[in-house]
């Protein structure tokens, strides 16, 4: 299988290329330069790999939750390039390719961006034994203190919330904490992971398909809600 992995969002740009039984991969923190940067990274991976687009299987995409901009980036560019090549489609969750970052241990994992506006978006998983990951909770946005947690023996925590939010959260873990790691991104390398079992198991879409997952649909506060 040749499958092109898209994930931009978040401050990281990541593209990740599998071919065969090898996955190689870029990354850069690239804030507001993720444009210009993701599809030279591309063609920097099948450069390597050797192999041109239409050599391609599929494309996998992060469909967020993260920053709007960059979830509709990504998600643009899977659908365009699918469209073009004639490939399907994987979306894969951006909070669980974040998850994957946490360390391979027993402890379940929170995985936390910092959606601003005083929230955040998190999900709950636990590694599945098969280098997957098993869902705990649904994704949803909100504030670090209406977070509610499945009960766990302990936690590793991975993501930009913690940064921002990490008095609120130790309160949720109750004593349960393992490890928090705050600059830890969603990362391509994790998309085509996750993706690659959802090929397998015939869960790919038609490009048109391939949606974005924003969890809100506001983007910025008003002036009022600024001032209070």
């Amino acid at each position: 299988m040749n499958l092109l992995a898209i994930e931009t969002a978040t401050e990281a740009c990541s593209v990740a290329l599998v071919h065969g039984e090898t996955v190689i991969a870029r990354t850069e923190l690239a804030p507001r330069r993720h444009a210009e940067r993701v599809l030279p990274m591309a063609d920097e991976l099948l450069a390597e790999a050797g192999i041109g687009k239409h050599a391609l299987d599929g494309i996998a995409v992060g469909r967020g939750p993260g920053a709007f901009t960059g979830v509709r980036l990504a998600v643009s560019l899977a659908q365009g390039m699918a469209m073009a090549l004639d490939v399907p489609v994987v979306t894969v969750s951006s909070l669980a390719a974040l998850a994957l970052e946490a360390p391979e241990d027993d402890a379940d994992i929170l995985a936390v961006i910092d959606a601003r506006m005083g929230e955040i978006y998190a999900a709950s998983y636990r590694r599945d034994g098969a280098g997957g990951l098993v869902a705990l909770d649904e994704e949803r946005v909100c504030t670090a203190q209406a977070l509610l947690l499945p009960q766990a023996m302990a936690w590793n925590v991975v993501g930009s919330g913690w940064a921002t939010y990490q008095d609120t959260l130790l309160g949720k873990l109750a004593g349960s904490l393992r490890s928090a790691e705050s600059a830890r991104y969603p990362q391509a390398r994790h998309v085509a992971t996750l993706a690659v079992s959802e090929f397998k198991a015939g869960r790919a879409q038609a490009p048109e398909l391939a949606l974005p997952v924003y969890l809100r649909d506001k983007v910025a506060l008003t002036l009022a809600e600024q001032g209070r």
